[in-house]
């Protein structure tokens, strides 16, 4: 079982220091490259999504293991202005940045377990998990 690695996200370069340690132990862990790169798509936009909308958060990677199987947790967590309308926010297409609004969708497809909490004024976490199956 390897220590959580948290990395606080203040800076893009702190983007690509998330992303290269969920590569890393995903690799550690045996994941094939397609899984690793979307691995490490998943954190980029949820440290990405920090960034931008909070200023400032942390990315949290550990491997988790539950009957028999092993995975790579990723937890984001900020104290920013909180997502008004969750729903919506999940909904494929939907942007509040002008972007194309792949971010949460996207990530919730890519990974086995999303679980996202968010109160305005008081920040968000989300929670996914890729097992290697």
């Amino acid at each position: 079982m390897t220590v959580p690695i948290t990395i606080e996200i203040r800076t893009e370069q702190d983007i690509v220091l998330a992303r290269q340690e969920g590569r890393n132990l995903s690799k550690q862990l045996g994941f094939g490259n397609i899984v690793q790169s979307r691995i490490a798509t998943a954190i980029s936009e949820l440290a990405r999504n920090i960034f931008q909308y909070a200023g400032a958060g942390t990315i949290t990677i550990e491997t988790v293991k539950e009957d028999g199987r092993v995975g790579v947790r990723i937890v984001a967590e900020d104290h920013g202005p909180g997502i008004r309308d969750i729903r919506r926010a999940m909904e494929d297409g939907f942007s509040t940045s002008g972007g194309l609004g792949a971010g949460l969708p996207g990530v919730r497809r890519m990974m086995d377990e999303f679980s996202i909490e968010s109160s305005v004024d008081h920040g968000t976490r989300v929670v996914i998990i890729k097992w290697n199956s």
